[in-house]
């Protein structure tokens, strides 16, 4: 008897639930696949798994115990979820189940729309003033987004659109990279970008640098020639 008691207990145990989901569900991170993976694991570890799949229902018995098992596992949901989703998909009286398929719909909606303003933006992506590290982590940031809305980009694409959005000043490894016999990968590809920046950086400052003796001034001087 105490092993089922412990069992069934087990849940309330959980004082921090993001200590186990250390994430926050977003939808301007679209990370719901993430969340998702995380959360179901989680659940299945602790026997509340049927409160989100629908395989647990409430007996005249249990009543009481579903019931509290339900609110938890409501709080653990709300507790890892925005506060613009909140508000989108609080309802009283809600089951855990209902407001788990609320927020798969919000986001399944979502997918088709989000994946093209993500390619969009990926394709005309451009470096400007930033720093290859500055735009590679914009790059990647944006092929995680499409890979949450099962849309992902290779990585040799991604590695084209690094170059493609690139300066002028970067033509020589530019050229370089493209005539490799096997195209690198796209970490492979940003750490070359990166030594090339230095390398740029280093050239600018030499070439700009003032003389060693800055304290004496430099004077021309002219000669006539009286012959």
């Amino acid at each position: 008897m105490a092993d089922v008691t412990q069992k069934t207990n087990k849940p309330f145990g959980i004082s921090q639930i993001k200590a186990y989901i250390p994430i926050t569900l977003d939808m301007t991170k679209m990370n719901y696949d993430v969340w998702r993976e995380l959360f179901e694991t989680h659940y299945l570890t602790f026997g509340v798994l049927g409160h989100l799949n629908g395989s647990s229902t409430a007996t005249p018995a249990t009543k009481q115990q579903w019931t509290e098992h339900d609110g938890l596992v409501k709080m653990w949901i709300y507790g890892t979820i925005s506060e613009s989703i909140l508000n989108t998909v609080l309802k009283t009286k809600a089951t855990a189940r209902e407001l788990w398929l609320t927020i798969e719909e919000l986001f399944c909606d979502n997918k088709d729309a989000r994946a093209m303003q993500y390619d969009t933006e990926l394709r005309t992506l451009t470096i400007g003033d930033s720093s290859i590290a500055e735009y590679c982590k914009r790059l990647k940031t944006l092929s995680d987004l499409l890979a949450n809305v099962d849309s992902p980009v290779t990585d040799r694409q991604l590695a084209m659109y690094m170059l493609n959005g690139l300066t002028d000043k970067f033509n020589s490894i530019i050229n370089v990279i493209k005539h490799k016999t096997l195209y690198p990968s796209f970490t492979v590809v940003r750490s070359m970008l990166q030594l090339e920046e230095d390398r740029l950086s280093k050239h600018v400052k030499h070439v700009v640098s003032p003389p060693s003796n800055t304290s004496s001034p430099n004077i021309l001087y002219t000669t006539t020639d009286q012959h």
